[in-house]
């Protein structure tokens, strides 16, 4: 499935309630969700990690889509490599 499916999926899926609660609302459910993958990395079930990447990623597109961004459009920002050194793998100092 490629990005925008996904984002488009997830739109058909949750769109309504996710803007009728907006924005604000709709962050607190992500950063809650983020919460639920550090666990999860830190207990290091495989299972568990993979479902919190999925809710982690289903809500970042929804709040793309709420501010109506094209999330596939967004990740061309790495397409040629890191933004700020353009290399493959990034080369910037840390």
């Amino acid at each position: 499935m490629q990005i925008r499916e996904f984002q488009r999926l997830i739109e058909q899926i949750y769109f309504e309630k996710d803007s009728a609660r907006g924005i604000e609302g709709t962050f607190r459910w992500f950063v809650e969700e983020v919460g639920e993958l550090a666990r999860a990395i830190r207990r290091g079930d495989p299972r568990q990690l993979s479902e919190e990447f999925a809710d982690v990623l289903a809500w970042l597109s929804t709040m793309s889509s709420i501010c109506g961004v094209d999330l596939e459009e967004a990740s061309r920002k790495y397409a040629a490599g890191c933004p700020k050194c353009a290399q493959i793998p990034c080369q910037c100092p840390e």
